[in-house]
């Protein structure tokens, strides 16, 4: 995204004309009238990553146009980043082109905060990091307050700790997460927030026991577990798996289980066609639950064949889209069976074509 689209006098009208875009597609589904939810204008992002350029002993964070990799464009500033961030990128590009053993060979740096306040920088280089990186990187850890994982190649060294901890408000509800850093985390914690309070929103008046698919970390697992019986949730990362079992343990929720495994998988097991040892730890038998509401939240691909067909088979599918194009590509198979009870649109990505989704399907009447 070029640093002119960033129009924060025109949000509003913007954010519209995506929503106007996309809309006559979900009319043409039948949907009901959608709600909208809309990001701050500024320093949404709590997740940013640069390419650090050297000319000489001087250093500068750069982005490059597409197919242009050798023409950096100088970043001075970066207004959709968190606020944390903008105050840190200036402090810590002064450390590195001040140090000569952090600054040698350095070629990206990533930050990852939150709005509780975190705040994890990982620095990439082109070369083994040693005893002499280490102790230039604790002392610049200490002097700026924050936590680095120093990265090259088969190498990963961690100052303080590899992850963030963010704290979400959902419904008057808080909940507390780890994000491991190189793992998936939504990137704009406040639209975060409300698309887990319009989730939670959505299935308040449904029964029975949730499966969901592509967890992550536990991200909507945990707001959900206090609407359903039971939930079950399935992940493909060990690292995700992780953190989403830590994160049960610090929010006291006892009535969900994971299980690592993809959703090409989870649709075996419970088609019969296979068995799986992973499943062998869950409280209760896969046949005990009374699974009647199926939670996706796939890649930009969208539901494969397989789970498309399993999703056919719930009486509700709550979907969280990243991708319009494959929702309503999903939407137009799954339509033979469901209805659209709910819509809604998520900027999480401002001043760019880019809008998530929400969609609430229930069983049409046999």
């Amino acid at each position: 995204m070029p640093l002119s689209a960033i129009q924060p006098d025109r949000y509003d009208e913007l954010l519209q004309k995506k929503v106007e875009a996309l809309r006559p597609a979900f009319d043409d589904l039948e949907a009901p009238p959608s709600q909208i939810f809309s990001s701050p204008k500024a320093g949404f992002r709590l997740r940013v990553e640069f390419r650090l350029w050297h000319e000489g002993d001087r250093l500068f964070y750069a982005m490059f146009r597409p197919g242009e990799p050798r023409a950096p464009i100088p970043i001075a500033s970066f207004p959709i980043a968190a606020d944390s961030i903008q105050q840190l990128m200036p402090q810590l590009l002064s450390a590195l082109t001040a140090d000569d053993t952090l600054r040698h060979k350095i070629f990206q740096v990533e930050f990852l905060s939150t709005l509780s306040g975190d705040m994890l920088v990982t620095l990439v280089y082109h070369r083994a990091l040693d005893d002499g990186w280490q102790a230039a990187a604790k002392t610049l850890a200490a002097a700026l307050n924050i936590n680095i994982v120093g990265r090259s190649r088969k190498q990963k060294l961690i100052i303080g700790q590899d992850w963030v901890d963010e704290s979400l408000n959902v419904k008057g509800n808080v909940f507390h997460y780890r994000q491991p850093e190189q793992s998936f985390t939504q990137p704009n914690g406040w639209v975060n927030q409300h698309m887990l309070g319009w989730a939670t929103a959505a299935c308040e008046e449904l029964s029975g026991d949730l499966l969901e698919l592509y967890c992550g970390n536990g991200n909507f697992t945990l707001p959900l577990a206090n609407v359903f019986r039971r939930v079950l949730a399935t992940e493909v990362s060990k690292v995700a798996i992780r953190a989403a079992i830590e994160n049960l343990e610090r929010n006291g929720i006892t009535n969900v289980a994971f299980a690592r495994l993809s959703a090409e998988e989870m649709t075996q097991a419970l088609n019969g066609t296979r068995p799986f040892r992973r499943l062998a730890n869950l409280p209760a038998p896969l046949s005990d639950y009374q699974l009647k509401t199926l939670l996706v939240d796939p890649p930009r691909a969208g539901l494969d064949a397989a789970t498309l067909s399993l999703a056919s088979q719930f009486e509700n599918v709550l979907y969280i889209s990243c991708n319009p194009a494959t929702l309503l590509a999903n939407l137009t198979h799954l339509r033979a069976t469901h209805r659209i009870e709910r819509l809604a649109f998520f900027d999480q990505f401002p001043y760019t074509p880019h809008l998530e989704s929400g969609v609430l399907l229930t069983r049409r009447p046999a």
